[in-house]
């Protein structure tokens, strides 16, 4: 009896933000590893989500939305997403179903061409629209560019996620797994703790404040009584905007972290103990020491 082949391959995501990037990553892993908002450029890093399917694995990168970049830290989110296509199998150009291709899109679609990497259009948010409409969005997009499939899908609702996966799985090669079975992310869980956190800033907070903050955690360790410890500095650009964030009397802070303690302590299957502190570092996105301090490198 012979013994089935193994497959593995690395595929991206991407599109401008806002697009379901991250809502997509979730769905195919089955857990949320990549944070959430309806915020732009809520994604700043690349994250893998691995997905083991029978003999197969799957290696997704989750992107930052293209975008025109304002500051250092925009800079470096544009770089990513361009990084990430260079050593693909396949990529997914996620689109909202607008007939209308715009100047992210078609840097996307150049971007691709260039590097002669297979591309499905997947148009994302069906739940949204009837389907009659579909195909005004096929034909603006296919008229630009020969992708090799288009695969209408609701990351939200979960509909068309096995048949992309289906599709998806044509484009693996043979080989070894990539990652040990059973491993969803290459994120360590520190960094998808800060992100939890960081994402509930996204969520109570409004306008340019939440896009100013980072998250460093400067303690995660598990005490003897298997209660994890986490020590979160809250950073922010202005000392206005660290009154916002701790709110009258701590109430804005004490909202966000207890959302962020649940979370986390979904994610990791224990409790959390958080503290938190919010400080200000003027300009930091415009500051590499201090973008590459909250993590934000390139490999």
């Amino acid at each position: 009896m012979t013994t089935p082949k193994t497959k593995a391959g690395m595929i991206a995501i991407v599109g401008r933000p806002n697009v379901g990037k991250s809502t997509l990553t979730n769905a195919l892993v089955g857990e949320k590893i990549a944070i959430v908002s309806n915020k732009p450029q809520t994604t700043r890093n690349r994250i893998c989500a691995v997905v083991g399917r029978g003999e197969s694995q799957f290696v997704f990168m989750d992107t930052p939305g293209l975008h025109k970049a304002r500051t250092r830290l925009g800079d470096y989110m544009v770089e990513v997403v361009h990084q990430s296509v260079a050593d693909v199998d396949a990529a997914l150009l996620l689109v909202e179903p607008i007939p209308n291709v715009g100047e992210p899109e078609r840097e996307l679609m150049e971007d691709l061409r260039k590097r002669k990497i297979p591309a499905i259009l997947v148009i994302n948010k069906i739940d949204t629209v009837e389907k009659e409409k579909l195909l005004s969005v096929i034909a603006a997009y296919t008229q630009d560019y020969a992708f090799a499939h288009v695969m209408p899908i609701s990351a939200k609702e979960g509909d068309g996620i096995q048949e992309l996966l289906d599709l998806l799985e044509g484009y693996l090669p043979e080989g070894p797994w990539l990652f040990p079975a059973g491993e969803i992310t290459d994120q360590p869980e520190r960094q998808v703790c800060a992100e939890i956190l960081r994402e509930k800033l996204l969520l109570c907070l409004d306008k340019e404040v939440p896009h100013g903050t980072a998250v460093e955690l400067t303690k995660f360790s598990e005490r003897e009584d298997e209660v994890i410890e986490c020590d979160a500095t809250i950073y922010c650009e202005k000392e206005s905007h660290k009154g916002i964030i701790i709110g009258k009397k701590g109430a804005m802070l004490k909202k966000i972290s207890t959302l962020a303690r649940q979370d986390m302590e979904k994610f990791m299957g224990a409790k959390i103990y958080l503290q938190t502190w919010v400080k200000v570092k003027e300009n930091w996105r415009d500051n590499l020491n201090l973008i590459h301090n909250f993590g934000y490198r390139e490999d």
